[in-house]
């Protein structure tokens, strides 16, 4: 019996957009045969140093640990935009990652970035490239979105070839459109497809 291969769709979401997006996003992964996706957030980063979250999430998806980077055979990673670039939690918890850089572990894996922003040019693809930019020092194979998928060429809100991407309003008030869930659920499609391939 084969092994069933994992994804990491690892996000994190003010409003519940990215959130959404990370949840098609692993359906896409799942519609692959083999591949399972494990969905992971990042807790909030306070300014108080004596403020501590919870160690289990009240609610949504578990909170990430090195492990589920080094067990994954590919990464999702999503992100609100913050001013052109990724959220403070989630850049956090990448610059904890040394360890795992020092060791190769993400070397070779293919990974995939997601984002929303309040308005249309509020840094969806800056922030897309920002959260590239540390996996490739880990050395992991970024996947994107081909003009080959319709919507690409057809959307009128959100999704770039770096990535899915999701136009939320200023009141983070839009729902995804019907272009922006296929363009996530066919990045989760893609990335899974192709760390089978890297895996076999």
């Amino acid at each position: 019996m084969t092994a069933v291969r994992e994804i990491l769709v690892l996000y994190y979401s003010r409003h519940g957009a990215v959130r959404e997006m990370a949840q098609i996003i692993a359906r896409g992964v799942e519609s692959v045969s083999g591949v399972a996706a494990r969905v992971r957030t990042v807790p909030e980063v306070s300014t108080v140093a004596e403020s501590v979250a919870a160690r289990v999430p009240d609610a949504g998806a578990p909170y990430v640990e090195l492990r589920d980077l080094e067990e994954c055979c590919g990464l999702a990673l999503g992100s609100p935009t913050r001013f052109g670039n990724m959220a403070a939690p989630l850049k956090y918890f990448l610059d904890t990652t040394a360890g795992l850089w020092l060791k190769g572990a993400l070397a070779g894996k293919p990974a995939a970035v997601f984002t929303s922003t309040g308005s249309m040019h509020g840094g969806q693809e800056t922030t897309l490239t920002s959260m590239m930019t540390p996996l490739f020092h880990h050395g992991m194979l970024l996947v994107g979105l081909p003009y080959t998928e319709a919507e690409l060429s057809s959307t009128t809100s959100g999704g770039t070839p770096y990535g899915a991407s999701h136009l939320a309003g200023a009141g983070a008030d839009r729902a995804l459109s019907d272009e922006e869930k296929k363009l996530c659920f066919a990045l989760g499609k893609r990335l899974a497809a192709i760390a089978l391939k890297l895996v076999a």
